[in-house]
């Protein structure tokens, strides 16, 4: 293997409603990002780190199912995608099982379980003050508005 080579854990091409790659968007999985690669002169690639996954959903909608199809939805903390569609593809749950796997080694190479993802909090500012007083409000200084 080259030294700049990338090594996928798994790769195929979106299908068509019939399960048929006929398309120019291909899906790579590394054992640290899911990539997703659009175009044929001009190629785009957006890319998420497995670890900022916070919840994936399988779909199986009935032509899909009929040809051994299936579509996974991402729900990330990524910046730039927030969900994405992997449609069509082959063997939908071993893949929804692979990203699992590598998405738990990543948050436990950086120590990240979902809960310290998920931003909760009183809704004040985006943190919980335990000495906040719902009948007092200490950013105005008695003036009625």
């Amino acid at each position: 293997m080259k030294k700049d080579e990338i090594k996928y854990v798994w790769t195929a091409k979106k299908g068509t409603f019939l399960g048929l790659p006929l398309s120019f968007t291909r899906y790579f999985l590394t054992e640290t990002k899911f990539i997703t690669r659009t175009g044929v002169f001009s190629i785009s690639e957006d890319e998420i780190d497995l670890y900022k996954i916070i919840d994936k959903k399988v779909r199986l909608p009935f032509l899909q199912r009929l040809v051994g199809c299936g579509s996974i939805i991402v729900y990330s903390k990524d910046a730039d995608t927030p969900s994405k569609e992997i449609h069509c593809i082959k063997n939908v749950r071993k893949v929804s099982e692979l990203i699992d796997k590598h998405m738990n080694i990543m948050r436990d190479r950086y120590g990240i379980r979902g809960r310290d993802m998920m931003g909760y909090g009183g809704g004040y500012g985006g943190h919980y003050d335990d000495n906040y007083d719902e009948g007092h409000d200490d950013h105005f200084d008695g003036e009625t508005y």
